[in-house]
Parts: structure tokens; sequence; C-alpha cells
């Protein structure tokens, strides 16, 4: 094994504060408190014995990778996914996925976050855009897996499916996944985007060892405008979270599970009190699965 390979699998051990607080699985995504400067997130993180983060490309590259990955590390924080790779319909697609496979390797996560994109612009061809997605992933492939992260494919709600991710179902994801080794491309579990989905559960058991990533967040209506920023904490919409979080087990991924969220309403409060409330709704749902 490579040097930054181990210095990854390390990083997925859970921090003893977390196991102490009862929160060995909880991780909080970057993005759920948008405003939140990394050093004062890093902080609140181990303040609340919380021991993971998933980070977001943007707002890491804004801090320095090479800062951010030093800040986490010396914190003893796992890094549970990075976000995003993927819009393989814009230009220079591989060039920036590849940046980004390296990017998530610097900072010592194995799990690199994928949505396809859209359609191209002026096409109706949503099968071929599809099999675009399936012939980009394969291409990066080769050096992901030289890089040891698993190209994690997430399935968007179908409302995203014309300007943001033409996968919108486990199945859809499985069939570009099953391509390949489950150790170099997965699914994301997402239960904002999935609840809905009847056919849903049987295709995340069928996932199994292939399940890269298990994000929290709830449905809350009425959705605003443009829908991308109404997604709700958990604990406050109609999302059986208890349910997915049991379904999830049973399909044997016992990995990390990240509340995360976009929400206008929730990003113009204090860090710290959006932390409080997602692992208060964690904290909820995880105990409501241990009854299931």
């Amino acid at each position: 094994m490579s040097e930054a390979a181990a210095a990854r699998g390390a990083a997925t051990t859970p921090h003893a504060a977390g196991a102490a607080s009862g929160l060995e699985r909880f991780s909080f995504n970057q993005a759920t408190a948008r405003g939140w400067p990394l050093p004062e997130l890093v902080d609140g993180l181990l303040r609340a014995g919380v021991p993971g983060v998933g980070l977001w490309r943007e707002p890491v590259a804004e801090f320095g990778l090479r800062r951010a990955a030093a800040l986490v590390r010396d914190a003893g924080l796992a890094v549970t996914s990075l976000c995003r790779g993927g819009f393989f319909a814009g230009t220079g697609w591989y060039d920036d996925n590849r940046r980004a496979i390296d990017e998530a390797a610097a900072l010592g996560t194995a799990t690199l976050v994928l949505v396809s994109g859209g359609l191209p612009d002026g096409s109706r061809d949503l099968a071929g855009a599809r099999a675009r997605v399936a012939d980009s992933i394969a291409r990066l492939v080769p050096h992901a897996s030289g890089a040891a992260v698993t190209l994690a494919i997430e399935p968007l709600h179908p409302m995203f499916c014309s300007d943001r991710c033409v996968v919108s179902t486990v199945e859809q994801a499985l069939a570009i996944a099953e391509r390949h080794d489950p150790g170099a491309v997965g699914v994301v579990v997402d239960t904002y985007h999935l609840w809905w989905d009847d056919r849903a559960p049987a295709a995340v058991r069928r996932a199994g060892p292939r399940i890269a990533a298990f994000q929290l967040a709830d449905w809350v209506t009425p959705l605003p405008a443009g829908v991308l920023t109404g997604r709700g904490m958990p604990g406050t919409g109609c999302v059986d979270l208890a349910g997915w979080m049991s379904i999830v087990d049973d399909a044997g991924y016992a990995g990390p599970i990240e509340v995360e969220v976009f929400s206008d309403e929730v990003w113009a409060r204090p860090g710290p009190e959006i932390l409080a409330q997602a692992v208060s709704g964690y904290r909820a749902a995880a105990a409501a699965a241990a009854t299931v």
C-alpha cells in the first residue's frame, strides 16, 4: 500500500471524540454551513466531538488545498468525501475531473462525489447524455484507481435532470458503476434525492459494497424558487430518515453518514447553531433507526 493510500485509510478511522460522544459515524458536510470559514468549522467540529467532514472544492481552493489538507489532518478529522466532480457535458471536463481526483487524494479522502451534469445546450437526447456520462467515467477510472479514489456517482432528484444531473435513480447509477470494480466506481445514497423512489431501497441493497457515501437531508415544502436550496435539516420534513438508515445499514454500509443541506434559511444562521441542529437531527434519526 502506498503512503498516500495508507493515510487515507487512517483518515476513515473514527476520531476518539466521535466515539466518546456517540457520533462515530456522523460527518458534517461543509455546504451545510456555507459561510462558516474552514478554520472555524474545524474548531467547531472538534468542540462538538464530530469526527468527520465532507469538503467542497471551491472553498478548499479559496483557503488553499495544502493548507486545508494540513488543517484537517492536524485536527484528526476524517475527510469523508470531496464534492464535486462530474458535469461531463461541459468543456474541459476531463482535465477538471482529473484535478478533482488529485485534490481528493491530497485531502485524504477516498470518495469523490460526481454530479453528472444535465443535457448539453439545445439537446433533447437524454439517453445519449447518460451514455456520455458512462463513457466519461470510464475514461477517468485509471487515474482515479491510481490515486486510490472511488468515483461516487450521485443520483439527483428528477427535477434536476435537464440542467444538473441526468442520473436520477440508484438503478441508473448502478448501470454505470457495475461496469467497474466496486473500489473504482460507486454510488451515493442521498435521502433528499431518493426518498420518493419506491424502487430505490431494493437498488440500495443491490449496491451493497458500491455504496461510497450516505448523505442525510430532509424534504420540506413548498420548495423555493430555483429549488436548489430547498433542503431541510434532518427531522424538519417528511423523509423517513430512520428507515433509510436501516436500509443502508442492511445493505452492508458501515461508513460515515454526512448531513448535507442546501438552504438559504439555514445558511443565514451561525455555523455552531447549524451544526448543533445537524447533530440533534442525526441523533434522533439514529436512535429511531435502532428500533426499526
